[in-house]
């Protein structure tokens, strides 16, 4: 078998699109799933029922149920209830940027909050009890310890479930959006093509994948180097 790259080299266009529109999609759904993730996170940690509950059942439910059914049910389920259609919030829940947005922010806001409430969970009982020996105040302990430190610790956990996300966004080209994988479907639409098409694109995922993790890592180096081993 012979690869036709005179089909990937005409398409580059097609595809560089494709690119954008998936970082665009996962920019938004990572920062828009992290600040509802922050507070998500901090009610499950709370000794409360009546906090730490919603906040679980939250999770439990989005993480138990497929991305793609979240993402049909926001995108096709809404538009047959007529008062969805009649109301203020209908120009945007009938465009498929904003339904894929909101889908995947919420469906990484769930798992990245259970990655931040294990990290709280796991914070050394020494940087508690040194925070209340200096008088902190509970919100204050929690705003300029447990949550930077938390955060930079979750930060390998972390780093999956960014590209995990960046996979996801995959699906919004079933909802007519043309990202990178909506790309790979159209010029094997168009020339009969499949493993040229979708071969490209698995490439520009890889790239990105790549660029993600290396990123990462320099963020681990730079804000978890203390918790490396000490050189004896």
């Amino acid at each position: 078998m012979i690869l036709d790259f005179s089909v990937i080299w005409d398409s580059l266009p097609l595809y560089f699109d494709g690119v954008l529109v998936t970082l665009k999609l996962l920019l938004i759904a990572l920062f828009c799933g992290l600040l509802l993730a922050v507070p998500l996170g901090l009610m499950r940690v709370s000794r409360a029922p009546w906090v730490n509950f919603p906040a679980w059942f939250y999770t439990y439910v989005i993480r138990g149920t497929p991305m793609l059914v979240q993402l049909f049910l926001i995108y096709y389920g809404l538009a047959q209830f007529e008062v969805v259609r009649n109301s203020v919030f209908w120009p945007y829940l009938s465009s498929a940027t904003f339904c894929a947005c909101l889908a995947f922010a919420i469906n990484t806001s769930a798992y990245s909050a259970e990655i931040l409430a294990g990290s709280l969970k796991a914070t050394p009982n020494g940087e508690i009890e040194a925070a209340k020996a200096m008088g902190m105040s509970r919100a204050k302990l929690y705003r300029r310890i447990l949550l930077p430190s938390a955060l930079r610790r979750a930060l390998p956990q972390y780093s999956n479930e960014v590209i995990m996300m960046l996979h996801t966004t995959s699906l919004a080209s079933m909802v007519t959006l043309i990202d990178l994988t909506g790309a790979a479907r159209t010029v094997n639409s168009q020339f009969y093509m499949p493993f040229e098409a979708f071969l490209t694109a698995g490439a520009f995922y890889l790239c990105m994948t790549l660029v993600l993790v290396r990123l990462f890592k320099l963020a681990e180096r730079r804000w978890l180097v203390y918790l490396a081993p000490r050189k004896a």
